[in-house]
């Protein structure tokens, strides 16, 4: 049973697994995309519902770039006509983007940022999108800006702090994920917010990403109330200011 009083405020997804899904089935990769869309909806709904603020979703990596011409001009297509779904008005849900956006087609990126503008006062739940998305190239970019403002004097090296990092990523109107999900069984991070989940829990299922349901998440979060979260402190020390808390 899920504890509302300790729900996740940031949940970040790597939603994997639905080309094998597809394949599985005798059908094209595609059809196992737009399975996942179904999914978005259903999980977007009940995050919602449970009281999560973020949710942030890998949907398609720098690296995506280099997989057959025909998926990635699907997957664009599946973009443009899932940010048509009304559930960001129906569940007051705000839209944003993360990502290297020079790279995404400019119908696409003209839909994304109306979609943006569209949901901007949206205040439920923010689901961010990592769309042409690559952790490392996020954080050479920040330290790209950061070595710039050095050279024009506009920042000293000794005031380099994790806040001067924090506010150069493309993250950083969001706090850190609490909880990393990553269906589809396989046990890695992909290059996928590499500094933002220093301390998140983190959560692997062999799930599909289509028949990732509520159930699934309620499994997932559940397992994350089930942790004590230390930050690097004793399990006596956590015990400690909990009752103090209380």
């Amino acid at each position: 049973m899920i504890d509302r009083n300790n729900i996740p405020q940031h949940i970040a997804i790597i939603m994997d697994g639905n080309g094998r899904w597809a394949t599985e089935r005798g059908k094209d990769r595609s059809y196992g995309h737009q399975a996942g869309v179904d999914a978005v909806r259903t999980i977007t709904s009940e995050c919602t519902r449970l009281g999560v603020k973020f949710l942030t979703l890998y949907t398609f990596s720098t690296e995506n770039w280099n997989r057959p011409a025909d998926e990635v001009a699907a997957l664009m297509g599946l973009v443009l006509t899932s940010l048509e779904d009304e559930i960001f008005m129906k569940n007051n849900v705000r839209f944003r983007v993360v990502g290297d956006r020079s790279r995404i087609p400019e119908e696409v990126n003209k839909k994304l940022a109306e979609t943006e503008l569209h949901t901007a006062k949206n205040d439920t739940m923010t689901m961010v999108v990592a769309l042409s998305y690559s952790s490392k190239l996020e954080l050479t970019n920040a330290a790209r800006q950061i070595a710039q403002e050095v050279k024009d004097g506009k920042l000293s090296v000794s005031d380099i702090t994790e806040d001067t990092i924090n506010d150069r990523l493309w993250t950083n109107f969001m706090p850190d994920p609490e909880l990393l999900i990553r269906t589809g069984g396989e046990l890695r991070i992909s290059n996928y917010l590499l500094w933002q989940i220093a301390y998140s829990e983190l959560y692997f299922c062999d799930t599909y990403w289509p028949d990732f349901d509520e159930v699934a998440l309620h499994k997932a979060i559940e397992s994350y109330q089930h942790r004590q979260r230390r930050f690097g402190k004793t399990e006596a020390q956590v015990e400690a200011e909990t009752q103090n808390e209380e």
